[in-house]
């Protein structure tokens, strides 16, 4: 338990301190943003409790957005994919899955699994955060390739992320 924990809390400061000092720093356009920070609420377990996954996803927001000067939006952003993430892992995830403590992975889950499950949730996230940012719909079409730009690229550098480190599921 206590090594759970501890892993959670390395977890998170290791994953916010990559966004924060190397990707926040890094000019790509104004049309891709990647968010790699959403990875730590992706990954938690699936049997943590609902309450838990919001709580920790807006303090993960809170966190980012302490640090980038954007009141409110990646709390917003982080809360709202946390609380549908646990909609989506309760139909895509089989009983095997919550009772054992899995960790959403691609070692886990397989490859298409974890994209899909990576894409619908990233989508969701940069959905709620760069609407929010532009706080209209003068520029809808605009904005939405920026979701799906910054989208697909944060998909491809959380794969290739998972795939550098695959780690075989551990057995019983």
């Amino acid at each position: 338990m206590i090594i759970e924990f501890l892993s959670l809390i390395l977890r998170f400061f290791l994953i916010v301190l990559i966004q924060l000092l190397v990707i926040n720093n890094i000019e790509l356009s104004t049309y891709v943003n990647p968010y790699i920070y959403i990875l730590f609420i992706l990954t938690l377990p699936v049997s943590m409790k609902p309450w838990k996954v919001v709580i920790l996803s807006f303090l993960t927001g809170m966190t980012m957005d302490t640090f980038s000067s954007t009141p409110g939006l990646h709390m917003a952003a982080t809360g709202f994919m946390g609380y549908l993430r646990n909609f989506y892992l309760q139909f895509a995830c089989s009983k095997d899955d919550i009772e054992s403590r899995m960790e959403p992975s691609i070692s886990r889950k397989g490859l298409v699994w974890f994209v899909l499950y990576m894409s619908i949730m990233t989508l969701i996230h940069h959905t709620v955060l760069f609407y929010l940012e532009i706080y209209s719909f003068r520029e809808f079409f605009r904005t939405f390739f920026r979701i799906l730009s910054s989208s697909l690229f944060t998909v491809i550098i959380l794969s290739l992320g998972q795939l550098l480190f695959y780690r075989s599921p551990k057995t019983r």
